[in-house]
């Protein structure tokens, strides 16, 4: 699904990535963990192909082709989503309208017909259960006015809709309560398939309670230091990532 393959990259020409390499196989769901300043974000702008980014040396393979050279739109055309830690405020753009012409997008990128307002109608109504939304949100400016709990929850209802080979979400357990993660962490395990890969990026175990990974990773200074099971998580839950953190040359 998604290779990842020793890349070295930097931000305004501060490098971050220092050969970082990750494989993530069909069907899995992958955990990424560290401290602040560790490069997780930086990680998750490489895949989704965030301009900030530049590559200096390596490859990102999606489906065994590179990506490398993908706009972001041309990415998630491909099928990698990115739910954002902030997601962005969008302004007389009706969050509905938004929804139907990224999910036509997707459809006329495989060849598909274009469905109209009355069967994604249909549609919107099962995925808005999903994630604890009522109708009323498809009538306001996208992400215009919401809560950054609401926000996270739009993120994950379009994750829902575009129905996506590979998700990356940056810290989407930031700004929901106990309540909101449950709804939030339930429609994301609904969207878990044999086909469908996660790469979910936290700083807390709780997150990983409900959204259970088949593989944690711990990220320091640009490069996994660490890559274990589930149990790893709970690990650094309780002794912190001091015990981890070494010198990375």
């Amino acid at each position: 699904m998604l290779e990842i393959k020793n890349v070295v990259a930097s931000i305004n020409g501060v490098k971050i990535l220092k050969g970082t390499s990750l494989t993530i196989k069909p069907g899995e769901v992958h955990a990424v963990m560290g401290p602040n300043g560790s490069g997780k974000s930086t990680l998750s702008k490489l895949v989704s192909g965030h301009p900030d980014v530049e590559i200096e040396s390596g490859d990102i393979l999606f489906n065994g082709e590179s990506i490398l050279d993908d706009d972001p739109d041309i990415r998630a055309l491909k099928g990698v989503f990115m739910a954002f830690q902030y997601p962005v405020e969008v302004p007389g753009v009706q969050n509905g309208s938004f929804l139907r012409m990224a999910y036509n997008a997707k459809r006329k990128y495989k060849g598909l017909d274009e469905v109209d307002p009355m069967d994604f109608e249909e549609l919107i109504q099962e995925k808005l259960k999903w994630v604890g939304m009522n109708e009323s949100f498809l009538d306001r400016p996208l992400n215009q006015g919401f809560s950054g709990g609401e926000k996270k929850r739009n993120e994950i209802l379009q994750l829902a809709v575009l129905e996506p080979m590979l998700s990356i979400l940056d810290e989407t357990d930031s700004g929901l309560d106990i309540d909101a993660l449950r709804t939030v962490s339930e429609a994301v395990n609904r969207m878990i398939t044999k086909e469908r890969s996660f790469l979910v990026i936290t700083h807390y175990q709780r997150l990983l309670n409900h959204i259970v990974p088949d593989v944690v990773h711990i990220f320091s200074e640009g490069k996994i230091i660490k890559t274990g099971d589930k149990t790893l998580a709970l690990e650094v839950e309780e002794k912190g990532y001091d015990w981890l953190l070494q010198p990375v040359s």
